[in-house]
């Protein structure tokens, strides 16, 4: 924290924004990355935080974030307590003048999901619904604009492109999910991050953790969800690319013991795109791949 200084340089001090000198940006999440870099193009250079397979719920800044920061014209992170071992960091620089701001910001209170168990009440995964990363894509857009009117324009054109590639991914996972048997609807994962998914494509969600994978699944939540999944058949579970696989491998091993055999249906991306140089590693990439997986888990024939 002490390392937390003065704001931001403005665009009067650095010089004119261009691909030669672009905006220096800071991202948290590899998915805050991802957008920022859709709509930035070659005139923001974007450095993200957290890689592949990191938990933000549980990431620590370290002194080189926080220089990284200090430096940045742009600082963009989700919000909405995602990243909640950083939310004293983010204050303390905004109340320096720093340039900070919560992708979420562009989302309306009443398109959120509630949660008495989640830190400040609201669950902050909304990537899992295309048409809500739309409006944190205009929210990007329009902050690059702020922040660089010279290329305004070319800003709020690629964050129309981008949100048009949007919708046509949620009409292509609407049909995908639409395929899965009507008793085979239930997603069940490591931890409760995908309830935005669950309400744009008709499916039940269950998480064994809660929200925040800062809440540990207890010997009570591992059986009660085994009884569950056992009562109902259903064909598979999933893991997720950025939290241990043992909570849900530990619910499968108390499904067998109550006599139903639930497979394993693959590894989705949570809290964190994929790997560079793989297709999951852009948002689209990254939701394509989990529609794909869950697809092929829940459309399994159960014996």
């Amino acid at each position: 924290m002490a390392l937390v200084g003065c704001s931001s340089p403005q665009e009067s001090e650095r010089g004119q924004i261009s691909p030669d000198n672009p905006l220096r940006v800071v991202a948290t999440t590899s998915l805050v990355a991802d957008l920022v870099s859709q709509i930035g193009g070659a005139f923001v250079d974007v450095e993200g935080l957290m890689g592949p397979g990191v938990d933000p719920h549980l990431y620590k800044a370290s002194e080189g974030d926080v220089s990284l920061m200090t430096r940045a014209d742009l600082i963009f992170y989700n919000g909405m307590h995602l990243e909640g071992k950083m939310v004293d960091i983010f204050e303390q620089m905004h109340s320096r003048g720093a340039e900070v701001h919560a992708v979420t910001a562009g989302v309306e209170e009443s398109e959120l999901i509630a949660s008495d168990q989640f830190t400040g009440s609201l669950d902050p995964h909304i990537w899992f619904d295309p048409v809500l990363w739309k409006r944190a894509a205009v929210m990007v857009g329009e902050t690059l604009a702020g922040t660089d009117s010279l290329h305004a324009e070319y800003y709020r054109n690629e964050a129309a492109r981008f949100g048009g590639e949007l919708d046509s991914l949620f009409a292509w996972a609407a049909g995908e999910m639409a395929s899965i048997p009507e008793g085979n609807r239930v997603l069940i994962t490591s931890h409760d991050a995908f309830g935005y998914f669950g309400r744009a494509f008709d499916m039940e969600v269950r998480g064994l953790q809660g929200i925040s994978t800062a809440l540990e699944a207890g010997t009570a939540d591992v059986s009660d969800l085994a009884e569950f999944v056992a009562s109902s058949r259903i064909p598979a579970m999933f893991v997720e690319s950025s939290i241990s696989p043992r909570g849900i491998e530990a619910v499968r091993e108390a499904v067998r013991a109550r006599g139903f055999d639930v497979q394993i249906g693959g590894t989705l991306y949570g809290d964190a795109l994929g790997s560079s140089g793989t297709a999951e590693a852009s948002y689209v990439g990254m939701f394509r791949s989990n529609v794909a997986t869950i697809v092929s888990g829940l459309s399994a024939n159960v014996q």
